[in-house]
């Protein structure tokens, strides 16, 4: 999500009623795309997407497979199980961002979702910090200081670069603050 856009959800659960329960608590701040299937979940998935919230269990396709499709396509959203089974040895090897189990309300939702944002934003930033320090280095490397002290796209080139490991920075403590303590708040549970 990028802009003053809406982040979009898609929610994919078989049984209707919690679909459109987990709808309701989450429709005030983003948009919402319903899904009571898995199949119907991948025929609603796509580019603009930023997060999924995927029950594992419905009868037509498992959530496991709709999420190994979605890393398949290379979808870049955040994808969490909200399921009611119990988290066991076979989530292992499964590319989720969130493993929440049911029954769940609907702040533990929106925090979901939120957190599941956050992070998504902080590995943005960075990749465009990696990109943008990947090029100073580049031009350090082959042009003389006279060169870039005269270069208006290179001052802009650190200002951004700035820029970015300052926001990094401040994103990192968010996340650090408010993530890490959810996370530890899970496991004492």
């Amino acid at each position: 999500m990028t802009g003053p856009e809406r982040a979009v959800v898609l929610i994919a659960d078989d049984e209707e009623a919690v679909a459109d329960a987990y709808a309701a608590h989450v429709r005030d701040t983003y948009d919402v795309r319903t899904a009571y299937g898995g199949e119907e979940a991948l025929s609603k998935l796509d580019e603009d997407v930023d997060v999924v919230l995927l029950d594992r269990r419905m009868p037509d396709l498992v959530g496991d497979e709709v999420l190994e499709t979605v890393r398949e396509r290379g979808l870049d959203c955040r994808v969490a199980m909200v399921t009611a089974v119990d988290a066991d040895f076979d989530i292992v090897d499964m590319e989720f961002d969130d493993y929440v189990v049911k029954p769940v309300s609907g702040e533990e939702l929106l925090d979901t979702v939120d957190r599941l944002l956050r992070c998504a934003e902080y590995e943005r930033r960075l990749r465009e910090y990696y990109r943008v320090t990947r090029t100073y280095v580049a031009l350090r490397s082959t042009k003389d200081d006279a060169e870039l002290a005269d270069s208006d796209e290179f001052r802009r080139l650190e200002d951004r670069r700035a820029e970015l490991r300052d926001s990094l920075s401040d994103a990192a403590e968010r996340l650090a603050d408010d993530d890490f303590e959810a996370l530890f708040r899970d496991l004492e549970e």
